[in-house]
């Protein structure tokens, strides 16, 4: 199990492109069960104006090596207005856009993963892109802890 979280979290790392610091990533750990976690996140993502824009399973080469589950995900989530305005804008956040949290079952918990939006601001220093990145990260702890706090 301990190889298959490393994996996962190489996976989300390359998906993320950003370097790994644990200053630089937030993660919480949810009692909830995969199932129940993942419609939490989607309901908790909505809730804040966001809409999931696709679900993708990360569990492939997880099933190469050996492992028969689909308990591992990232989901990619935005605001498509502010995308497009953002894009056409500042063309060197198309990569970290749209914004996405990894999602994998580890026993009875589920865990979650992404990289602090805030982070960005070290490379994007216009004030109006440092308060987006504070509204994200500010939204982003919400909807952790509302995984979290569900029970």
């Amino acid at each position: 199990m301990k190889k298959t979280v490393q994996f996962l979290l190489a996976a989300l790392l390359l998906c993320l492109g950003s370097a790994a610091c644990a200053d630089q990533l937030l993660m919480i750990r949810s009692d909830l069960p995969f199932p129940e976690a993942m419609m939490v996140l989607q309901n908790a993502i909505t809730t804040r104006g966001y809409k999931v824009t696709h679900v993708q399973n990360v569990d492939i080469g997880l099933t190469k090596t050996g492992y028969k589950t689909d308990n591992y995900k990232v989901v990619f989530y935005g605001k498509a207005e502010e995308v497009a305005q953002l894009t056409a804008r500042h063309s060197d956040l198309i990569p970290y856009l749209p914004l996405n949290i990894a999602i994998f079952a580890e026993r009875d918990n589920t865990i979650l993963v992404t990289s602090r939006p805030g982070v960005l601001a070290d490379f994007f220093p216009d004030t109006e892109l440092k308060n987006l990145f504070t509204r994200w990260e500010n939204d982003l702890t919400e909807i952790f802890n509302e995984v979290q706090d569900t029970r």
